[in-house]
C-alpha cells in the first residue's frame, strides 16, 4: 500500500514539476559539458533571443487550445504579417503608425476565416486551419512574386523602390526589446487566461463545451475570439520576426509552427495544470531553446535537432496523458 502510495506521489510530482526539473538537469548537463560557454550572460541573452519569436506565437495557439482548438495556421499568419509590413515600408513608404496596425488587421483576415469555418460550417478545428495554412502560405507568395523583400529590391513589376526600415520597426528585433515583446506577451496571455472572467469562460468550454453552453456562456463568440488572438499573435511573432531578420522571406513563419505547438504541448502539464497556460508554454519554450542552444554550442548537426525536439515533445505529452488516464 505505501509502495502504491509513494509512486502515485512521485507520478504527481513528477506530472506538475517535471518540465522544470528536464530545463534545470538540460542546463547542468550543458554547464559541465561546455564549463566556459553555455552559462554566460550573453548565451542566456542568446537562447532568450532565439525563443522570443516561437514564445509569441505559442502564447497565441495556448488560447485557441484553451477552447480545445488547434489553429495550425499560426506559421502561415506569420508569414503574412511579415510580408505585408515589408513591403508597406518598402513598396509603399508607409510610415510606422500606419504599416504596423494595417499589417496586423489584414492578418486577422485569417482568423475571421478560421472563425467561420469553424463555427458556423462546423468544419473540425484542426482541418479547418489546415486548409487555411495552405491557402494563406500561397497568398504570402502569390503577393510577394514567390521571393524575398528587401530594402533596395524593385517591384514585381520592376520599377524601383525608395522605401526604407523605420528604425523603430528595426528595434523590435533588437535585443532587449525582443526579449521584453514576449515576456509582456506571456503576461499579458496569463493574466487574461487566468485572471479574466473571459480566460475561464474558455477555459470552461475547452473543458466541456456542452456545459458551458448550458451555463449561459456564448460558446461561439469564445470559440472565434480564440482564433482572433491566436492569429493576433501569431501576426505579431510575424511582425517581430521581420524586423528581426530586416527583410521578408518566403514561408519565413512556417518553421515556427511545429517548436510553437511543442511549446504549448510541452507547458500544459506545468505546475499540475493539465491545461494549457501562457507560463508553461513560456517554460515549454524555455526548454526547447536551451536544449537546441546546447546541442548547437556541442557541434550536433543541425538535421538532427528535430529528432531530439520531437522527442521532448513525445515524453512531454506521455508524462501528461498517462498521468490524466492513471490520476
Amino acid at each position: 500500500m505505501m509502495d502504491t502510495l509513494n509512486s502515485k506521489n512521485i507520478l504527481n510530482f513528477l506530472n506538475k514539476w517535471g518540465v522544470i526539473l528536464a530545463v534545470i538537469l538540460i542546463i547542468l548537463f550543458f554547464t559541465f559539458s561546455l564549463p566556459d560557454l553555455f552559462l554566460t550572460s550573453s548565451n542566456i541573452i542568446n537562447i532568450l533571443r532565439s525563443i522570443s519569436i516561437v514564445t509569441i506565437i505559442a502564447v497565441g495557439l495556448t488560447i485557441s487550445l484553451s477552447v480545445n482548438g488547434f489553429d495550425l495556421s499560426v506559421g502561415s499568419a506569420a508569414t503574412v504579417s511579415s510580408s505585408l509590413i515589408i513591403s508597406f515600408f518598402v513598396w509603399y513608404n508607409m510610415p510606422f503608425g500606419i504599416a504596423l496596425p494595417l499589417a496586423i488587421l489584414l492578418t486577422l483576415i485569417i482568423a475571421g476565416i478560421n472563425a467561420f469555418l469553424i463555427v458556423k460550417v462546423k468544419i473540425p478545428d484542426l482541418f479547418a486551419t489546415l486548409s487555411t495554412m495552405f491557402i494563406f502560405e500561397g497568398v504570402a507568395m502569390t503577393y510577394t512574386g514567390g521571393g524575398s523583400i528587401s530594402v533596395g529590391m524593385p517591384k514585381l513589376d520592376g520599377s524601383p523602390t525608395t522605401g526604407k526600415l523605420p528604425e523603430l520597426f528595426l528595434k523590435l528585433g533588437q535585443t532587449p526589446w525582443i526579449i521584453i515583446i514576449m515576456l509582456i506577451s506571456v503576461f499579458l496571455v496569463h493574466l487574461f487566461l487566468n485572471h479574466s472572467k473571459h480566460g475561464r469562460y474558455m477555459y470552461m468550454i475547452g473543458g466541456n463545451q456542452e456545459a458551458a453552453r448550458l451555463s449561459g456562456i456564448p460558446v461561439k463568440k469564445y470559440r472565434a475570439l480564440a482564433y482572433v488572438l491566436s492569429t493576433f499573435f501569431a501576426a505579431l511573432g510575424g511582425i517581430v520576426l521581420a524586423s528581426y531578420v530586416g527583410s521578408s522571406q518566403i514561408n519565413a513563419g512556417s518553421g515556427y509552427l511545429m517548436p510553437a505547438v511543442a511549446a504549448a504541448f510541452i507547458g500544459s502539464s506545468f505546475a499540475g495544470h493539465g491545461k494549457p497556460n501562457a507560463i508553461g508554454t513560456f517554460v515549454g519554450a524555455v526548454l526547447v531553446g536551451v536544449l537546441e542552444n546546447g546541442l548547437v554550442m556541442m557541434s550536433v548537426p543541425y538535421y538532427s535537432l528535430n529528432i531530439v525536439k520531437g522527442t521532448v515533445l513525445a515524453l512531454a505529452l506521455a508524462s501528461t496523458y498517462y498521468s490524466q488516464k492513471k490520476f
